[in-house]
């Protein structure tokens, strides 16, 4: 993405006129744009700024600097109720124009004031900032007795599946979800070079398409074969992956294939997300039917985060396994069983207990 080169604001002038106002203004929005840039945002989530505050001047009808926390109400709803634009759209946006005028505070309040004689505020404040796109809905995963009950139902079903290879290939994928905690973008991403056996005792998944913190680009991490993950990429890569293609032995080649070529290249084209999903929802549909329509891709990563930390697992290894910058966002994904807190304070108690037998002998 190129950017404009634009003049300084520091520059000595007035708004005479509408056009003045107007390149102003554009400039304000170049000036945050670039600053997003330096602070190393993907060229996607500049672009998604730049967007929602054009949507927002185009809606506000005058400049952004006299806008209220009453424009942004209005817009915000106009965005759920008449577009029916979806939760997580709407928080971003919300982002977006708070981010924009937090800039426009910190580094243009006085240029502002100076040249158009307005004091520009924050519009989006506590009341209208959303805080969560899920807006308090849990998204509680199965237990483990239903995903075990799921697994193995597939893992029976598939050889008679009508086409085994993309089947295993969903069952494959499913489980990295589960055992792993991988987000799906993480997942169809991987090529077959990321599955490194050769690093630590278990081996580990270089996941080279991270999500980043506020649009900065992906994050890498290497996630360890824990679970029962270092035997099912065995089982892939031996009996199963070659059956793509002859693209099974070159290390750029994706590890989770579409049944489709690359007319240039002749390899085996990425899997992309929906045929992932889709055969999620087949499965359960199939197997665990009470389930339908609720057991997603990222459910099975808040199932993930809440087997380990049952099986006594930390959280901090947790959040690293995930790939959260924040503790706050683990502890979110974290879902015990209602006696959890019982079943600790017993297990503290016989640990007292032990030491103090030991003391006395």
């Amino acid at each position: 993405m190129v950017l404009a080169v634009v003049r300084s604001l520091d520059a000595p002038r007035s708004l005479q006129s509408a056009q003045e106002q107007e390149d102003f203004e554009q400039e304000l929005v170049d000036q945050f744009l670039l600053a997003a840039v330096g602070a190393g945002m993907g060229d996607a989530t500049v672009n998604e700024n730049r967007s929602v505050i054009f949507e927002f001047a185009r809606f506000l009808g005058n400049p952004l600097w006299t806008a209220q926390p009453r424009d942004a109400d209005a817009f915000l709803a106009r965005q759920r109720t008449t577009l029916g634009r979806a939760k997580l759209t709407v928080q971003h946006k919300a982002w977006s124009l708070a981010r924009f005028y937090d800039f426009l505070l910190l580094r243009y309040e006085g240029d502002i004031r100076r040249l158009t004689g307005h004091a520009v505020i924050q519009v989006i404040d506590e009341f209208n900032r959303p805080a969560r796109a899920d807006y308090g809905v849990l998204r509680v995963p199965p237990s483990e007795d239903e995903v075990e009950e799921l697994f193995a139902a597939w893992r029976a079903w598939l050889p008679s599946a009508r086409k085994y290879l993309p089947a295993a290939r969903d069952y494959l994928a499913a489980s990295l979800w589960r055992r792993a905690g991988l987000r799906i973008r993480e997942t169809y991403m991987l090529d077959i070079r990321d599955w490194r056996r050769d690093l630590g005792e278990l081996g580990k998944l270089h996941v080279r398409f991270g999500k980043g913190s506020r649009g900065r680009g992906a994050r890498t991490r290497l996630v360890p074969a824990i679970n029962q993950v270092g035997d099912l990429l065995d089982w892939w890569l031996v009996e199963v992956r070659h059956q793509f293609g002859d693209d099974y032995d070159c290390p750029d080649a994706p590890l989770l294939p579409s049944e489709r070529r690359d007319p240039v290249t002749g390899w085996c084209c990425r899997v992309q997300d929906q045929a992932l999903r889709d055969g999620l929802a087949h499965a359960v549909g199939r197997s665990l039917p009470a389930w339908s329509g609720r057991l997603t891709p990222h459910t099975l990563r808040h199932f993930c985060a809440s087997s380990l930390y049952a099986r006594g697992m930390d959280l901090k290894a947790i959040q690293e396994l995930l790939g959260h910058e924040w503790l706050s966002t683990t502890t979110r994904y974290i879902h015990v069983h209602a006696d959890h807190i019982e079943r600790a304070w017993a297990s503290a108690n016989d640990r007292v207990a032990a030491r103090l037998g030991e003391g006395a002998r």
